[in-house]
């Protein structure tokens, strides 16, 4: 539909720029009143952009702010000197409104924010300029065929008024409009003027009756953007308490300034510390300003935080504020200030989307891929990554959409002036080009390949291998025998890995050995996605803790069986005596082993031996009829993968690692001519397929929904609809509660733990750090599950009968499509979910959640 703009001259009242308001202020009884102006607000946003600019600098970085970015911050509510704004504020203090103006209307145009953006382009500003305003809440408003100058905008003479305005804030700043010169630096603007406009709505300048000029740094300081201080000169030794190996050092030395790197090495050479150090060497000499560490799943990058945690205590300097924010994982959210978007309910107050603005940061890619894509303040996103280490760990194990958007990220990071490091055990040749964007030869084993921006070719570097091994490979079919052997093994006090594929196999692979195993006096644990953080936690330090250093005084003690999904081949430091896999692609399957005899010095039961026993199917049967023989792995993985990958492990007793890693990932991923089915399966791996009622996008289609998704000309995703992976769509957050009820002034919730927490239905009646520590403790009782499996949805309205709205996001009113995406469970005694006031928790299947399984999928001709 167009929409057809009217030149009319306006009879409605004008407001002068000087006396527009441009927020509310709730007083100390409760009362909302009118709030700062709107010129107040732009020089405080204005300011603010400025501080950041002069503290967020190193070598490179400066040159993504030209001259004029805090005046476009200043100028981002120019928007708000429009009649329909003014009436809503109005309308929100009890005051009379202008005749003629109806706030209702402001969702038909993206609100104040699309104001701003029609503004900049009637005054002419640089191209991106207008954009930039307009997306200043995270997404483009829907200005196609509206002016400035409309009879709804207040016509010419409020036209005017903007017009003062924002002369005098380029007076105030003494800036102009900046010419912006790449796509890069638009979107880091973009983010600059979100991030200045949360932290000047903050808590400091919410009385209009208090001075601002005074509180500018103060603010910025609680936001937690403080320059780091380092410990200078420190060697690899000091800082990680041994000499580094060769290929550490080969690698560090080529990590001189911005670019991309890639060390591809075998498991356990340790990629980590080779990172870590090279980002520490490019913070100390000022070409970066922070690290972010980005790892495939949550549960990994937990794990990592340790470590990560452990190397920051080691080279901040003495007298870096940032010590005491790294406590705890939390710290941030509890002690960090942001403003509007950044406080609990709040779209950003989680501590997943806010690592990406700390200086340091340990989480998933899924929230750096966002930066690249068409998404709700994916700028923001690009803002935060701009000028650090982005150490971008297990990039193998991305499918083909997920590549697509990696590979722009890796694209967008040069242009923003970051060190990006990438690790991978199991890379082959066509995956590398497409990640670097450039071209590469050698095929050597290890391999480092350096490509700084000062650059225009790569360089490869082989690398010596002195530490080698082999694994004893056996494939078998009989699930019964391998059971009875994995207990078998551990009865002899054996620790004992067993990988799935899925997290509802890995659960009844969990339920067949428990039983079993507590008669056998052996120890039994499952670890995956689907906990809570707080029970996640407490399986990571009890399992993850002792099959690795931590737990080799109580090895001997007792034989294990720890169960899980591929959480556990990436990114954990663990070592099996003996393990046992689901089938896999060659690469997954080869990080599996880089868990199995992964130290030298660990001790052992003296009958284990570095042996792998896969559970396959016959290979005639599987290139006949995949979906069938390798059962849900084949829809986890490609079947025409599977088949291939098969091939090559039929004919291996044993792997040894490293030599024959490029070997067996080269037979498995290089192209060739098929014939019979398996030239359907590469068909479908390419074109896609269908079964039953599900379709599997392919190859092709899953490259071009990724491009899509990387268009900045369309419409802009909610967060919640924004899918980084497109096989995995564990975006869904349940709250689990034992209970939950409510008064007339507070909500009570019950925690799984027993404990209960309050929530004042008002939020004036807590203070903002009342709110971030109960908030926080509420974010550790959610699981992520897909989609099909969440529970049913209850309307926004009934959250906030609950004060729910105080602690999560549920949306927002001038955003055009309800982004909610929290649902709530409660758990009864024995396990089983059920909804609020009982209501049916799932159309289709029971749900259950115990602290051993974690959250559980049955359907009901299962029971």
């Amino acid at each position: 539909m167009i929409r057809l703009s009217i030149q009319k001259q306006t009879t409605m009242k004008v407001v002068g720029y000087e006396d527009c308001p441009a927020k509310t202020f709730v007083d100390d009884n409760g009362n909302v009143t009118l709030g700062r102006t709107v010129l107040n607000h732009c020089q405080i946003v204005g300011a603010v952009a400025r501080e950041l600019i002069i503290r967020m600098g190193n070598k490179h970085h400066q040159s993504l702010f030209p001259e004029g970015a805090a005046f476009v911050a200043a100028s981002h509510d120019i928007g708000k000197v429009s009649p329909t704004f003014y009436n809503k504020i109005m309308r929100a203090c009890g005051q009379d409104l202008i005749k003629g103006a109806n706030p209702d209307l402001e969702k038909e145009w993206g609100g104040h924010a699309g104001v701003s953006q029609l503004v900049a382009k009637y005054l002419g500003t640089p191209e991106q300029v207008p954009e930039i305003l307009g997306q200043h809440h995270g997404f483009s408003p829907g200005v196609s065929g509206l002016r400035a100058t409309d009879e709804n905008f207040g016509g010419m003479e409020w036209q005017t008024e903007r017009e003062k305005l924002v002369n005098a804030l380029q007076k105030t700043l003494g800036e102009c409009w900046p010419l912006v010169e790449s796509v890069a630096q638009s979107r880091v603007l973009a983010g600059l003027t979100s991030v200045a406009d949360w932290i000047g709505s903050g808590q400091f300048f919410e009385d209009p009756r208090l001075p601002w000029q005074d509180k500018i740094q103060q603010a910025v300081d609680d936001a937690g953007f403080i320059p780091p201080t380092y410990r200078k000169g420190m060697n690899f030794k000091a800082v990680f308490g041994f000499e580094p190996r060769i290929a550490q050092t080969l690698f560090i030395e080529q990590v001189s300034a911005p670019g991309v790197y890639v060390l591809e090495a075998p498991m356990g050479l340790g990629k980590t510390e080779a990172a870590l150090y090279a980002a520490y060497q490019m913070l100390q000499s000022g070409q970066a300003s922070g690290i972010y560490f980005a790892l495939p799943t949550q549960l990994t990058s937990n794990k990592m935080y340790e470590r990560f945690q452990h190397f920051l205590g080691k080279v901040l300097g003495d007298d870096c504020t940032h010590r005491s924010l790294l406590l705890h994982t939390d710290a941030w959210l509890l002690k960090t200030e942001m403003g509007e978007e950044g406080r609990p309910g709040g779209a950003w107050f989680n501590h997943s989307k806010r690592g990406l603005l700390a200086p340091f940061a340990v989480g998933t890619i899924d929230q750096a891929l966002m930066a690249v894509m068409n998404v709700k303040h994916g700028f923001v996103r690009a803002f935060g990554l701009a000028g650090k280490v982005i150490i971008l760990d297990e990039v193998h194990t991305y499918d083909a959409y997920t590549g697509t958007l990696l590979d722009a990220l890796v694209k967008l990071l040069r242009e923003l002036q970051c060190t990006v490091i990438i690790l991978s055990a199991t890379l082959n040749q066509e995956r590398r080009q497409q990640l670097l964007g450039r071209p590469t030869e050698a095929m050597d084993y290890p391999l480092i390949i350096a490509s700084p921006n000062t650059r225009k070719t790569v360089q490869e570097i082989s690398l010596p291998m002195h530490e080698k091994r082999q694994v004893q490979v056996s494939l078998h079919t009989d699930e019964r025998t391998v059971l009875e052997q994995a207990l078998l093994r551990a009865e002899q006090g054996q620790q004992v890995l067993w990988i799935e594929n899925t997290v509802k196999e890995a659960q009844l692979r969990y339920l067949d050995l428990a039983a079993r195993a507590a008669e056998l006096g052996i120890g039994c644990g499952l670890l995956h996605s689907r906990f809570t953080v707080d029970d996640r936690q407490c399986i990571e330090d009890y399992w993850v803790n002792l099959y690795g250093k931590g737990g080799w005084e109580q090895r001997r003690l007792q034989g294990r069986i720890l169960v899980g999904t591929q959480v556990l081949e990436q990114s954990l430091d663990i070592d099996a005596d003996f393990m046992v896999s689901r089938f896999a692609p060659t690469d997954m399957l080869l990080q599996r082993l880089g868990r199995l005899w992964r130290h030298a010095e660990t001790p052992r039961c003296k009958h284990a031996r570095p042996e792998v026993w896969l559970l396959v199917p016959e290979l005639e049967e599987a290139i006949e009829v995949p979906q069938k023989t390798f059962g849900p792995s084949a829809f986890v993985y490609s079947p025409y993968v599977l088949c291939r990958s098969l091939e090559v492990w039929q004919s291996h007793k044993t792997i040894n690692l490293p030599d024959d890693i490029r070997h067996v990932i080269e037979c498995t991923y290089a192209s060739r001519v098929e014939q019979g089915q398996m030239e359907r399966w590469r068909y479908e791996l390419e074109h896609g397929s269908r079964l039953g009622n599900q379709q599997r996008k392919g190859r092709i289609a899953l490259q071009q929904l990724a491009k899509v998704g990387l268009s900045q000309g369309g419409k802009t995703l909610p967060e919640s609809k924004a899918q980084t992976r497109f096989s995995e769509t564990d975006s869904y957050e349940v709250l689990m509660l034992r209970d939950i009820s409510q008064n007339n002034s507070n909500a009570t919730l019950t925690l799984l733990s027993g404990e209960q927490v309050e929530l004042p239905l008002r939020r004036n009646k807590l203070s903002k750090a009342a709110w971030r520590q109960r908030t926080a403790l509420l974010m550790r009782q959610i699981v992520n599950v897909p989609a099909g499996d969440m529970p049913a949805a209850v309307s926004n309205d009934t959250l906030k009968r609950f004060g729910l709205q105080n602690c999560f996001f549920l949306g927002r009113d001038d955003w055009p499509e309800d982004e909610s995406v929290l649902r709530v469970a409660l758990v009864d005694e024995t396990g089983n979910l059920r909804g609020i006031g009982n209501a049916a928790i799932h159309h289709k299947y029971k749900l259950e959640y115990r602290d051993d399984l974690g959250y559980r999928v049955i359907k009901y001709q299962e029971l």
